[in-house]
């Protein structure tokens, strides 16, 4: 610990006196950070302390996180980066860290155990086998098909909630609540059809039991969180805890949405400063449309320009004025209200996040899997102009961006290594699309839907990434600012 650097804060209750009512699965940087945290400042208020964490994880990799955790006693370092001073505390909200295993026994056990009443998830966005041409469940996913092959064997988190399900119903248990606490549209809904789905693979009526008995609720998460890496284990290390491989960074500010659906019972939530509401869906509409719509928005010229952190890109003129015009022209418009919230103030308040030095996220990872981001960040408000016979010109320009970086090189040459999971189809796509813009829609209808054949926004995408590359992305910022 420098001199600079006060001691991280440790834990204000007594982490004995703490027994589990949740397990989670996906032990990444954002639940740490996230839900992890909440129940942390709760805890400390010595309320739900039956309610604590016991970490789970389905990948042979999270391994390495248990053993990282435990060697801590599964205390969790986590670091707010705030402009003014940065901090650290010490999380303390998860109490054991189960085994990793490859046919998921311990899983399965702790989520039969009667005390366990919630099991909640942060598996990323594409971990829900979601079939990216219909945005359903993919029951033909070989991870899928393997669980529905051996079901008392699973490997995904969908086939060990089944199992745990089973158990508990033979047992004469109730139900525990699936939460889904990943950035996704109506994230319950999905997580429902993704453990309902596997189930009707093997037993449709178990389904049906699922769907009658077994609370999915919706929420909408949000804190930035970067990825831990060098810069991040050093800045432990100056809070004295150089022993740490797994620090958490994160900017000061969080938000927590729920459905209050818990049929067996909930952690006081609200009393830390989670919203509990039946309106999820209008906080996350705004969400996904303004925050990660506008993340994307920034990600794909500043990868073109050779911008390496999203604060630098938001310090960009061009860039910032390609959010400020597209935010305030073609998505806000679409965004309904969202009860007790100022919109334009949202997006102020998402500004002066995106351009917080301290939180060095990067370009890179905001350009990252765009293949499952596009269609959940960006068509939905072009569908919405289109529908409004509004402009698409601003929105036409963001996806050109996105095919333009899909090509490989930036703007100097300098090559762009693969960044999106179905890269082997989007670059040649873009290639092509080079010569023929139309390429690239008519490649990725599964990505656009009935917007890859709508002329107005066909025609706006093929102008904008003709001059991508006649003039690079400098000069075709400059053109659509000035309108």
């Amino acid at each position: 610990m420098d001199a600079t650097h006060p001691a991280p804060s440790l834990p204000a209750y007594d982490r004995k006196a703490l027994t589990p009512g949740i397990v989670h699965i996906g032990l990444g940087n954002f639940h740490r950070a996230h839900m992890a945290v909440y129940l942390d400042d709760l805890f400390a208020l010595g309320l739900s302390q039956d309610w604590a964490i016991l970490g789970a994880g389905v990948r042979a990799p999270d391994a390495a996180m248990r053993a990282a955790l435990k060697a801590q006693d599964c205390l969790s370092t986590v670091i707010e980066l705030d402009p003014r001073g940065k901090t650290a505390r010490r999380i303390g909200a998860m109490v054991d860290f189960l085994p990793v295993e490859p046919d998921n026994a311990a899983l399965i056990a702790a989520m039969a155990r009667p005390e366990i009443r919630i099991v909640s998830l942060t598996v990323t966005e594409g971990g829900y086998f979601i079939n990216p041409a219909t945005q359903a469940f993919d029951p033909k996913a070989p991870e899928i098909q393997a669980d529905a092959a051996a079901p008392d064997r699973p490997g995904t988190a969908f086939g060990a909630i089944l199992a745990a399900l089973r158990a508990r119903r033979a047992a004469g248990l109730a139900p525990f609540t699936v939460m889904s606490c990943d950035n996704l549209p109506g994230n319950g809904h999905v997580t429902r059809a993704a453990v309902t789905g596997l189930a009707r693979l093997t037993d449709p009526g178990f389904a049906d039991w699922i769907d009658a008995h077994v609370a999915f609720p919706n929420g909408m998460v949000d804190r930035i969180t970067p990825a831990t890496g060098p810069r991040e284990r050093a800045m432990a290390a100056q809070f004295g805890l150089a022993d740490d491989p797994v620090p958490v960074t994160c900017e000061p500010f969080r938000q927590w949405v729920l459905e209050d659906h818990f049929p067996t019972g909930r952690p006081a939530l609200e009393r830390v400063g989670v919203t509990f509401t039946d309106q999820v869906h209008a906080y996350e509409l705004m969400k996904l449309r303004i925050l990660n719509g506008g993340h994307a928005t920034i990600a794909y010229p500043g990868g073109l320009m050779g911008v390496e952190y999203v604060h630098e890109a938001m310090a960009h003129p061009l860039i910032l004025g390609l959010l400020n015009k597209l935010e305030t022209e073609e998505i806000i418009p679409y965004v309904p209200p969202v009860p007790d919230t100022d919109i334009p103030a949202y997006y102020r308040l998402i500004v002066e996040r995106f351009s917080n030095p301290e939180v060095a996220d990067t370009e890179r990872r905001l350009c990252l899997d765009g293949s499952n981001r596009q269609p959940k960040f960006i068509v939905p408000s072009i569908r919405d102009a289109l529908a409004a016979a509004g402009s698409v010109q601003g929105l036409a320009l963001v996806s050109a961006l996105w095919c333009r970086y899909c090509a490989g090189l930036q703007d100097d040459g300098t090559p762009i290594a693969p960044n999106d999971p179905n890269w082997d189809l989007l670059q040649p796509l873009a290639q092509a699309a080079r010569q023929r813009p139309e390429a690239w829609l008519d490649g990725l209808v599964s990505v656009y839907g009935e917007v890859a054949g709508d002329a107005r926004f066909a025609q706006a995408f093929s102008g904008w990434l003709r001059q991508l590359w006649a003039e690079g992305t400098a000069a075709t910022l400059r053109h659509y600012l000035q309108g």
